[in-house]
């Protein structure tokens, strides 16, 4: 009994660091979103010198052709979150379905399997470029493409892993002599047991997506100027960056916080599964 008291005492404490963080790592990503509505000024009107120190109304600086970077760093985020998250919720989305029901179905998990060891050794960026090559008119949608093909493969080998234990528990064995569905036990009986896997994996695919994102920007694989993105706005002012150094470190900063804090976010989200030695007094 007096074991039991610390230990319900400290989950309401738990639970309200956990509500604590989330809300405080979620700042950074809402100003993203709603960084447009906040920017002082247009995007692609020039109001300093090219590369100018920052002051005046330009707190940042301007770019290679005067125009504010505070205001393109606020409206260069929204289009990244926007495609990283539908990049992570269809990879998320495909890769629990197909990893649950992979483990139940010895021969679509061998398939799957080879499969994604074969997606598994193509190079992101090759990936980025060949969609791209074969898709000219595609733009950001054509990147987007690429990060779920490539990000898929991946992400069902580590659902499928964390739910090949599960395949042989009473519960699921119990559902198969009932004669129930491979969809239905996929779903209703081991996916639910793998609620921190998911909500990590989603993390981690968010993060990833971001970063192939950035990174076909940053080649021009996708927004072309003069559009506000981040990734292209390092490229763009590099060569600026003696003169104005914010026109390069402020994007740069920003896909990094926007990586951290959705890692985070998910991170306190995630159930926490490890399990805890109960002292006795």
């Amino acid at each position: 009994m007096t074991a039991a008291l610390p230990l319900a005492a400290s989950r309401p404490s738990s639970r309200a660091k956990t509500i604590a963080l989330v809300l405080i790592a979620s700042l950074p990503l809402l100003l993203t979103l709603a960084g447009p509505l906040a920017a002082p000024h247009a995007i692609d009107t020039p109001v300093t010198a090219p590369f100018a120190p920052p002051g005046g109304e330009a707190p940042l600086g301007g770019d290679q052709l005067g125009r504010d970077v505070l205001s393109r760093l606020l409206s260069g985020g929204t289009l990244l979150v926007a495609g990283s998250l539908l990049v992570a919720v269809t990879v998320t989305l495909a890769a629990t379905v197909i990893g649950c029901i992979a483990v139940l179905r010895p021969a679509l998990g061998s398939a799957v399997e080879r499969s994604a060891d074969v997606a598994i050794l193509l190079p992101p960026l090759l990936g980025i470029m060949l969609i791209a090559l074969a898709w000219p008119g595609g733009g950001r949608w054509a990147v987007i493409t690429a990060a779920i093909v490539l990000g898929i493969p991946y992400a069902v080998r580590v659902v499928a892993a964390a739910a090949s234990p599960l395949a042989n528990a009473g519960y699921v064995e119990a559902a198969l002599a009932r004669g129930e569905s491979t969809i239905y036990i996929a779903l209703r009986e081991i996916l639910p047991n793998l609620r921190a896997t998911v909500v990590t994996l989603f993390g981690l695919r968010f993060v990833e997506a971001v970063y192939i994102i950035s990174m076909a920007g940053f080649l021009q694989i996708g927004p072309q100027p003069p559009a506000s993105d981040w990734s292209l706005m390092v490229r763009e002012n590099a060569a600026g960056i003696l003169l104005n150094p914010w026109a390069v470190i402020a994007p740069s900063l920003a896909i990094a916080i926007l990586a951290i804090t959705v890692n985070l976010v998910t991170h306190s989200l995630a159930p926490d599964t490890t399990a805890k030695a109960v002292t006795r007094s």
